[in-house]
């Protein structure tokens, strides 16, 4: 495994970071797809021996039972300092006002929260998984710097959300003396790459570390177009993410597989660490070969022919996932 420092911070994480929204109790959430406790366990325990040492999670993965299960195989598996640990704030965790959002009490609830669900006294990134308009950036920024100075949290990122905001926030930060954030988690991979028109550039000149979700496409990357897998029938959100258009990429893709004689999913990755702004994809995995091809992709380079026949059937496209 290759590591790598987390923007212009002094923080080591792996080039594969998990994504741990696979892990969680299947009939709490939306996610019917997710693995329960003894089904996660072993994929964890695989990537820990691989040397990833970067797992990212959220409150509302699976009503907070994906902190729980990650929480518990960490405590069992790894030492504690040995991990880098990644959760999320803003979406709702029960009915009613204030369950949701960037709120100071939001922030300063689901913090305690989540620690408590993880199992430890600290979380190294907390990030907000969205930006909050109802919410002053003030105040969202002001909480988050509390959080940080109360030892509850080593670092604070964000996720999708337009350039200017991720730009507002920053300069609120600074302009008070308050904790900047170090990353961005965004939309990023061959079939959506809106990121390279603003946010990639501004996170580049800022030393702020990328660190995309859904690098491989809700798995449309790793598989031919037109077949289906538990998770695409039954995952609304993905379904809106991507265009019939896409299926040339997706074919391009499928080529340079055969051609290396590797996997589809090695590729797709492979590109994507190619990008000078990306730290570590986060990469969900529900079977022993997910983490496999992850590892694997780490080493692979492509060829500029391959970077460009892989790139140049990509079209413009609306806005999606913020």
């Amino acid at each position: 495994m290759q590591y790598v420092k987390l923007g212009s911070t002094g923080l080591d994480v792996s080039r594969i970071c998990v994504g741990c929204m696979s892990f969680g109790a299947p009939d709490r959430g939306p996610h019917e797809w997710t693995l329960d406790e003894e089904a996660s366990r072993p994929l964890i325990r695989q990537a820990l021996e691989a040397g990833i040492n970067f797992f990212d999670t959220a409150n509302v993965y699976s009503d907070g039972t994906s902190e729980e299960i990650v929480g518990r195989a960490l405590a069992e598996f790894a030492r504690r300092d040995e991990i880098v640990l990644a959760t999320k704030v803003y979406g709702a965790m029960y009915e009613g006002p204030n369950a949701h959002g960037l709120s100071r009490k939001a922030v300063m609830t689901e913090i305690d929260n989540s620690l408590r669900r993880l199992g430890t006294d600290y979380v190294d990134l907390y990030q907000i998984h969205r930006f909050d308009p109802t919410t002053p950036v003030e105040e969202t920024m002001e909480a988050l710097h509390d959080v940080v100075k109360a030892g509850k949290a080593r670092y604070i990122g964000a996720s999708s959300m337009y350039a200017w905001q991720f730009s507002k926030a920053q300069y609120t930060a600074r302009l008070n003396g308050w904790t900047r954030f170090v990353s961005m988690q965004n939309h990023y991979n061959l079939l959506y790459r809106e990121e390279e028109r603003e946010m990639l550039p501004l996170c580049e000149d800022q030393g702020v570390g990328v660190l995309p979700w859904s690098p491989l496409a809700r798995g449309r990357l790793a598989r031919d177009w037109d077949t289906t897998t538990e998770r695409s029938r039954t995952d609304r959100f993905g379904s809106t993410l991507y265009r019939d258009g896409d299926r040339e990429i997706v074919g391009a893709v499928g080529r340079i597989a055969a051609e290396r004689g590797t996997s589809r999913a090695r590729i797709a990755l492979a590109w994507l660490l190619g990008r000078t702004s990306v730290a570590a994809p986060i990469v969900g995995a529900t079977q022993s070969r997910h983490i496999e091809d992850a590892v694997a992709a780490v080493g692979l380079e492509l060829t500029d022919k391959e970077i460009e026949e892989l790139e140049q059937p990509y079209t413009p496209r609306g806005v999606s996932g913020h």
